[in-house]
């Protein structure tokens, strides 16, 4: 074995800066000897080094943080939209405005949307799904790490009802012998319904609510009959945003270290699945994050606790510009990860800052323009076209839209048509004898003969979002071949 004599000043120094950077980092609180003063680089490399765990904890933890938020607002706050175990229908598409009081961000404007959050401690939710006749609706179940994990109707189970049974982790009970089963993977999860309002190119509200008012929720018990267990009392920490404007993927909190106690918090109630519990978590220590152990900022240095607010405060920003998957002609295409994430943390917390509960691919895909075909971001004070060879593929009963953005809020735009998509559900849409069509992008109207195919943009910055529910092979097939269809650019009028 080989063995190095090393001079007991020397050994005694470098022990010394290594209990003093331990220290720094909160990782030795039972050390009581006076901290030996670090060196200037070595100061800097370990602010570095905080810095980098702390945007790394984050970025996997954002996604989750935004999923606590969105329940406070939708559910538990002092204006929530349904109470947990039970589903808030939206009356209508989601405009500008209901999609602020939604806080839901990127939202198609093809369906009537649903929200629940389901607590599944106590005991299974049994969900009932209708026969819609045909037309198009899904619920997605996504855990609290924002992945769709099941979908009831859709491609998945398809549009004649039926019977399921949310189960959380854990549970052994027996159900009844007509209810599918549904595993999740973390004790609360939030249903999102999504039913077509368009029949024929015109809008069925009042079909598409009828389906909407037929998914219903119902505790285990109530359903067998029996007496339903105690209600829990729900005494979560309130998340403090700093503008209550912004949809709470924005993840802007008035003291930004309240995004580490939420971060913990949830995890503590939703745990992450082994693996990360064995191989990422322990990584996370020295700032703090422990499974099953409330984060406590006291007892960090103040060179983790400023590393870990700049994080904080950055991560929103952060995620809202990061690209993900493959830039084609000006397209973003997501990666085939969408939607269930395994560990595509970076994907997760993307998605989930501009595209929160995205749809996994073999239900529904959707890719984003932020930028034309030369590289520049899309902005209302310029024109554009984009001219499609062919509608995107789907099957019946589904449909396919293109759909506009504010890049500022992540809402649809007010507009003086109250247009915010076109695609399948609008007819006038002009096409040419082979198929193709080209639609306008600008702020005024391009002209009486062109405004069938215009799509209102507001002055600032914007984002495109074409999408497909029920999509065929050809079109789920772009997020690992970006020749499999024939993507369109965004082109700027000269």
């Amino acid at each position: 074995m080989l063995t190095m004599k090393i001079k007991p000043t020397l050994a005694l120094k470098t022990l010394s800066l290594i209990a003093a950077s331990q220290i720094s980092l909160g990782l030795c609180p039972s050390v009581t000897f006076a901290q030996s003063k670090m060196t200037p680089m070595q100061q800097k490399a370990l602010n570095l080094w905080a810095s980098s765990l702390a945007l790394q904890a984050a970025s996997w933890g954002a996604p989750l943080v935004t999923m606590y938020a969105l329940r406070h607002h939708d559910a538990l706050g002092p204006a929530p939209k349904a109470a947990p175990n039970s589903i808030w229908r939206m009356e209508d598409i989601s405009t500008p405005t209901l999609s602020k009081e939604a806080g839901y961000v990127t939202p198609n404007v093809n369906t009537v949307y649903g929200f629940g959050f389901m607590d599944l401690r106590s005991e299974p939710i049994i969900v009932e799904a209708p026969d819609s006749n045909n037309l198009y609706y899904m619920i997605e179940i996504v855990d609290m790490w924002t992945n769709a994990f099941a979908y009831i109707g859709g491609k998945t189970t398809g549009y004649k009802g039926g019977k399921f049974a949310l189960v959380g982790p854990g549970w052994t009970g027996e159900l009844p012998p007509d209810v599918k089963r549904i595993d999740s993977p973390t004790p609360w999860v939030l249903l999102q319904p999504r039913v077509h309002i368009y029949h024929d190119g015109k809008i069925d509200l009042s079909q598409a609510r009828k389906v909407l008012e037929g998914i219903k929720t119902t505790g285990l018990a109530a359903f067998t009959g029996k007496s339903a267990p105690a209600a829990p009392n729900y005494n979560y920490l309130a998340p403090m945003p700093v503008n209550p404007n912004l949809p709470v993927s924005a993840l802007q909190f008035q003291d930004p270290l309240q995004f580490w106690d939420i971060l913990v918090a949830a995890m503590n109630e939703n745990p992450p699945p082994k693996d990360q519990i064995t191989a990422l978590i322990p990584m996370f220590k020295p700032l703090g994050i422990e499974l099953n152990k409330p984060w406590d900022r006291s007892k960090l240095a103040p060179e983790v606790l400023a590393a870990m607010k700049i994080a904080a405060q950055q991560i929103g920003t952060l995620l809202s510009n990061q690209p993900i998957g493959t830039i084609y002609n000006g397209a973003f295409l997501p990666p085939p990860s969408i939607g269930n994430f395994g560990t595509d943390y970076r994907t997760r917390a993307v998605v989930g800052r501009i595209g929160l509960t995205a749809n996994t691919p073999s239900e529904a895909i959707y890719w984003m323009y932020p930028m034309d075909v030369e590289g520049n971001m899309l902005v209302g004070s310029k024109k554009y076209t984009m001219t499609f060879k062919s509608e995107i593929p789907y099957y019946d009963p589904g449909f396919w839209s293109i759909t506009l953005y504010d890049a500022i809020n992540n809402y649809t735009v007010p507009n003086p048509l109250n247009r915010f998509m076109l695609g399948s559900d609008t007819p006038q849409l002009k096409k040419n004898a082979d198929g193709s069509f080209t639609i306008y992008i600008q702020h005024d109207s391009p002209g009486k003969d062109k405004e069938s195919n215009w799509l209102p943009a507001p002055i600032g910055p914007f984002y495109l979002i074409p999408r497909a529910y029920a999509p065929k092979p050809e079109i789920i097939d772009v997020l690992t071949d970006s020749k499999s269809w024939p993507v369109p650019s965004v082109v700027a009028i000269k």
